[in-house]
């Protein structure tokens, strides 16, 4: 697993991206809404590994209410990933699993995806 932050570093309706592969860039992308965090692939499903954020950290569109790839103006809902409105209406994000210690600590797991609900 690799360490991305401690639990009160993502605010409700905020987002933080990580590098947590060491590639150079934020891969991965972590929501806070309704108080449950969930981890992304920073990959719009729209246009194959385009990152999501306009700049660094911001992923939620401006109400915080919804996921935003600001290329390409589409909504992801932030409790499932699916597109709900723009140009990749029916796909998903591609989430990851998280675990969170009992510091709060949070960590994703490498190379692993957690199975999309359907």
């Amino acid at each position: 697993m690799k360490h991305l932050c401690h639990e009160a570093g993502v605010g409700e309706g905020r987002a933080r991206g990580f590098d947590p592969y060491d590639t150079g860039c934020d891969t991965v992308f972590v929501v806070r809404h309704d108080g449950r965090l969930r981890a992304w692939r920073n990959a719009c499903p729209h246009v194959a590994g385009a990152p999501m954020a306009w700049r660094r950290d911001e992923y939620p569109d401006a109400g915080g209410r919804l996921i935003a790839c600001h290329a390409h103006g589409a909504r992801f809902d932030p409790d499932t990933g699916r597109c709900i409105r723009g140009p990749c209406v029916g796909l998903s994000l591609q989430p990851l699993v998280l675990e969170i210690d009992g510091h709060g600590e949070v960590y994703v797991q490498e190379h692993i995806h957690a199975q999309q609900e359907e």
